[in-house]
């Protein structure tokens, strides 16, 4: 790789971040990121980059402000320090969720945070799995949009799993259902519900067949995991044989475990997007898209297709 390609991470997931790099055959940059007494952020970046290509890992998971406020304090140092390009690498999006007003007199934090990364002086965005696809046009930078999907293929195909329906569970997420049963030339079932209330969602119907069959709950995140339990048992009761998730954000919070542990879920698999901290269950397989995060910087980098890599 070129010595102008340098990749630097904050707090928020440096395992991702050392193994991109393994992947390209490059260092990790080095930051010195510590606090002030009054809880501050203060950060240093302890190499030059006068003229270079910087890439900076930083995924906006929990604690969430902290890791945002680190990001743009990162950015604008980077800035400051005349790096040529910056390109924000955030596998996981934060305030994703809200994207538009639901209600009246609410904020749309996920354009927010993109004008945050913007001003900071951001030249370039590398995302994954946003919530929805319009948050690309939230920011006034290019934005490249990967998918998790071929490294959930290759790991489902090795499985050999028998008469698959692929399940969204809602109609938002029928694109990516459908995109996922093409390649596995199965079928494509949705879970038709409403959400009276955030993280709470009551399942109506089931449409699609999923009796006697082997259903895959595919999801862009999982947070406290109700509504993907709620699903799953939904799935139960219309006849499904085995239930599989797979999510590319495992957020996995307050009783999230605990849920996942008593579902009828086998398997939940996950990206390794947000660290675990901590985090277990048998149930629960985390698979790495670092490779698919180092072969999209190398083509930016490189000034090649990214979208010819999900062909």
């Amino acid at each position: 790789m070129s010595e102008r390609l340098k990749i630097f991470s904050g707090n928020a997931n440096r395992e991702l971040a050392e193994e991109i790099c393994e992947n390209l055959h490059v260092h990790l940059g080095e930051v010195n990121i510590g606090r002030f007494s009054d809880g501050e952020i203060r950060l240093q970046i302890m190499q030059n980059v006068r003229g270079d290509d910087v890439f900076l890992v930083q995924p906006t998971c929990p604690p969430v402000n902290d890791h945002i406020m680190e990001l743009l304090i990162m950015v604008d140092a980077l800035s400051r320090a005349s790096a040529r390009r910056i390109t924000v690498v955030t596998p996981y999006y934060g305030y994703g969720r809200q994207d538009r007003k639901s209600e009246p007199r609410v904020p749309i934090s996920a354009k927010l945070v993109a004008n945050l990364i913007t001003a900071a002086g951001a030249d370039r965005v590398l995302a994954m799995d946003l919530h929805v696809g319009q948050i690309q046009g939230f920011f006034d930078i290019p934005v490249d949009h990967l998918y998790a999907m071929p490294v959930f293929l290759d790991y489902v195909r090795e499985k050999h799993l028998s008469d698959v329906v692929i399940v969204s569970p809602d109609a938002g997420g029928v694109e990516r259902a459908r995109a996922f049963a093409k390649r596995l030339d199965a079928d494509l079932a949705i879970i038709d519900k409403r959400r009276p209330r955030a993280n709470v969602a009551d399942v109506m119907n089931v449409i699609g067949d999923v009796k006697g069959r082997t259903a895959i709950l595919l999801d862009d995140m999982v947070d406290t995991a109700g509504t993907l339990c709620k699903d799953a048992e939904a799935l139960k009761s219309f006849g499904a044989k085995r239930i599989f998730a797979a999510t590319s954000h495992g957020v996995l919070s307050g009783p999230a475990i605990d849920r996942l542990n008593k579902s009828p879920i086998e398997e939940l698999m996950i990206s390794n997007s947000i660290p675990l901290q901590g985090k277990s269950s048998p149930k629960i397989t985390v698979l790495s898209v670092a490779p698919l995060l180092a072969e999209t910087i190398k083509r930016i980098h490189e000034d090649q297709s990214v979208s010819q890599l999900f062909v």
